[in-house]
């Protein structure tokens, strides 16, 4: 039997799996979760409806996209996502981090404040696709509105917007300017990096209408990556760059998630750690409470979420279990992109992602 992948083209990490898949090769088929499917299968197998969810031929049910990845590295080998050598993996460690949790802002504005009608469609065509398009219009909102209820916990509010909208339009200039060099973040392969910036990057910001518009005119080369990431020409094709290269192409990258994201994931962190002494036995929330962060000269806040925290770490995992001359090289990366916070950086709590829930790992 077939894996199976519930996801939905509108979904952000559905966008991240899907890539991924088509580019290892994986034989799989992608169902649509109606809501059958969400009340009969999703919920029952992982506690709350959430996409994507793969299930494996054996039964075996997989719910976030880096354990996806994980499963697929092991269960398949050959060419990985995942650099061998220790900058550009951490590095693409780092950008997967800061595309999954950070580039969900702009990915969130652009989705309800410029193709708020049209997703309603898209939601509604997913979830009742044999309905009348009236009632798939009413399905939309109703699964919409879910969503939209996110948008200020984002920090997204009228404030914050010019901010966002500039930090996004910059990210565009500067990775339209690396893939004029390269094709992928590290070279001719693409990288967990990739697949970390693909999911905001495509299912919301290239995909609907209107901000597809705004990336196809700002930033023709990060479209046509995009693409590439979406429709591999074939299954694991190319390479990483030579002796550890990241590319200086990328160093604005990483220095804008050092001064955006950064310091709202230390903050995220500082707050962990006094929950956790306050409520040692206590089940980990998703949210912390609000905290602030800068963008573009910004002030905003925004919900701490502790999912952040794990993704962070996986990311530090890699680095601390380094020889000391190859942690040095991923320190000194650190310093070259203002990411000097991270180097004596430690987690309050260590964080465990278990049964499809995040929770404080036991010792």
């Amino acid at each position: 039997m077939k894996d199976l992948m519930y996801g939905s083209p509108a979904s952000l990490f559905s966008g991240k799996a899907r890539a991924f898949l088509d580019w290892k090769g994986v034989d799989y088929i992608e169902i649509a979760p109606n809501l059958e499917i969400r009340n009969e299968v999703i919920v029952p197998a992982v506690g709350r409806m959430i996409i994507p969810v793969m299930k494996l031929g054996d039964g075996t049910i997989l719910q976030d996209t880096s354990l996806i990845i994980d499963h697929y590295e092991a269960a398949i080998g050959g060419p990985s996502v995942f650099p061998e050598t220790p900058r550009q993996h951490f590095a693409a460690r780092l950008l997967e981090c800061f595309g999954d949790e950070w580039l969900v802002i702009p990915a969130m504005h652009y989705r309800w404040n410029y193709n708020e009608e049209w997703i309603y469609g898209e939601f509604g065509r997913s979830v009742a696709p044999d309905a009348p398009a009236d009632q798939q219009v009413a399905a939309g909102k109703m699964v919409g509105q879910a969503f939209k209820g996110f948008v200020p916990m984002l920090g997204i509010k009228e404030a914050t917007i010019p901010g966002i909208e500039a930090s996004y339009e910059a990210l565009l200039a500067d990775l339209d300017a690396h893939f004029a060099a390269h094709p992928f973040l590290f070279g001719t392969r693409p990288s967990i990096g990739d697949y970390g910036l693909i999911g905001p990057l495509y299912a919301h910001l290239y995909r609907d209408p209107e901000s597809g518009k705004i990336m196809e005119r700002l930033a023709p080369r990060v479209a046509d990556w995009v693409r590439r990431m979406i429709d591999p020409a074939e299954p694991l094709p190319g390479d990483f760059l030579p002796d550890d290269e990241v590319p200086v192409t990328l160093q604005p990258i990483l220095r804008r998630m050092m001064a955006e994201h950064l310091p709202f994931l230390i903050e995220t962190a500082r707050m962990l750690g006094e929950w956790h002494a306050k409520n040692p036995d206590t089940e980990l929330p998703r949210g912390l409470g609000m905290a602030p962060f800068t963008i573009e000269g910004v002030a905003g806040e925004g919900a701490a979420r502790t999912f952040s925290l794990w993704m962070l770490q996986r990311a530090l995992d890699y680095r601390d279990a380094l020889d000391r001359d190859d942690r040095a090289a991923c320190d000194e990366l650190l310093r070259s992109v203002g990411g000097e916070a991270l180097i004596d950086f430690t987690m309050p709590v260590r964080l465990a992602y278990e049964n499809h829930t995040l929770t404080v790992a036991s010792d």
